[in-house]
């Protein structure tokens, strides 16, 4: 699953595994392995990898399926208008 969380994140923020590498200080191959569950992130690893996406451990483990932005430092208004795009977003999955 956290292999499964960790490519899913990248590719949909379209890295490469070389950029994810580089923003983690890691080499590619560790990235690959993460991804093809040859081996796991350590959990000062994981904590890395969570804040590189903006998500938290339990998300990344599974354990949490919601996905969250970070708004820390938009202005109150700013976040009420992400909020309301996010409902009305919603709301045109259901029609």
């Amino acid at each position: 699953m956290l292999n499964q969380q960790i490519r899913a994140l990248r590719l949909s923020r379209k890295m490469s595994q070389v950029e994810l590498a580089q923003a983690l200080h890691v080499t590619k191959q560790s990235v690959s392995n993460w991804e093809n569950d040859n081996i796991q992130p350590s959990i000062d690893m994981l904590v890395k990898i969570a804040e590189v996406f903006s998500v938290s451990t339990d998300y990344l483990l599974g354990l949490d399926a919601r996905d969250s932005i970070d708004v820390t430092g938009l202005p109150l208004q700013t976040v009420s208008h992400l909020r309301q795009l996010v409902e009305d977003l919603r709301a045109g999955q259901k029609s």
